[in-house]
C-alpha cells in the first residue's frame, strides 16, 4: 500500500476541494439548463441537504480509515472536509429561507412550530457553525481543552441531521433510513466497548493464525 507523505497533502486537498465543489457546479448547471425537475426549489433544497449529509459522513469516516490503514496524514484533511459540511448546510438554509420562504421571518417562526424537523435542523446548523468558526489553529490553541469538548458536538450533529432528513420527507423514507443506519454505524464504531470488542476479535484471529501455522 502506498504510504502517504507530506508531499501528498497538497494533492489530497485538491482532490477533496474538487469533490466538494464539482457537485455545486453541477447543481448550478442543472438549474440553468432547466433540468432540476418539476419543482426546482425543492430540488435545490434537497440537493444541498444531501451534500451536507455526505460531507458529514466523509468527515466522520476519516478517523476510522486512518486507524484501519495507518495513513495518519489523512487527519490533516478533516478540517477541510468539515468546512464543506458548513458550506453545504449554509446553502441548504439559504435556499430554504430565500427560495421557499422568500425571506419571510414571520413565516419562518410559524414553520418551526408547525414542522419540528426545521428546529432540529436549525440546532444542528448552529452546532456546525460553531465548529466551523472555531476550526482554526489559533482558536484551537486559545480554547485548549474546551476546543475538543465543543468539537465533540459533531456527534450530536450526526444524530440530529439524519433525523431532520427523516422527519422532512412525506413518504419516501428509504433514503433517510439508510443515512440513519450509516451514521449509527459510524457513531457505534467510536464507542469504547465496540472498539474493545473489535480489537479483541482482531487479536483472536491473529492468535488463531499463529496457532494454525505452528501445527
Amino acid at each position: 500500500m502506498l504510504r502517504l507523505t507530506p508531499k501528498h497533502l497538497f494533492w489530497l486537498k485538491v482532490i477533496f476541494h474538487l469533490l466538494g465543489l464539482l457537485p455545486i457546479g453541477y447543481l448550478v448547471l442543472t438549474v440553468i439548463l432547466g433540468r432540476a425537475g418539476g419543482d426546482p426549489v425543492q430540488h435545490i433544497i434537497h440537493y444541498t441537504g444531501i451534500g451536507a449529509l455526505n460531507a458529514l459522513a466523509a468527515t466522520l469516516l476519516i478517523s476510522p480509515i486512518v486507524k484501519l490503514t495507518k495513513q495518519g496524514l489523512l487527519m490533516q484533511t478533516r478540517r477541510l472536509v468539515g468546512l464543506y459540511v458548513f458550506a453545504y448546510a449554509t446553502l441548504h438554509i439559504v435556499a430554504f429561507f430565500s427560495l421557499d420562504l422568500l425571506f419571510a421571518w414571520g413565516l419562518l417562526f410559524s414553520e418551526v412550530v408547525k414542522r419540528p424537523y426545521i428546529l432540529v435542523g436549525a440546532v444542528a446548523y448552529l452546532i456546525v457553525t460553531a465548529l466551523a468558526v472555531t476550526s482554526f489553529k489559533a482558536l484551537m490553541r486559545k480554547m485548549g481543552r474546551r476546543w475538543q469538548t465543543l468539537h465533540n458536538g459533531v456527534y450530536l450533529v450526526a444524530i440530529l441531521a439524519p433525523i431532520h432528513f427523516y422527519w422532512s420527507v412525506k413518504s419516501e423514507i428509504i433514503e433517510p433510513s439508510l443515512y440513519i443506519l450509516g451514521f449509527s454505524v459510524l457513531l457505534l464504531w467510536r464507542m469504547p466497548w465496540f472498539k474493545r470488542r473489535f480489537s479483541r476479535k482482531g487479536v483472536n484471529k491473529t492468535a488463531q493464525k499463529v496457532t494454525s501455522a505452528s501445527r
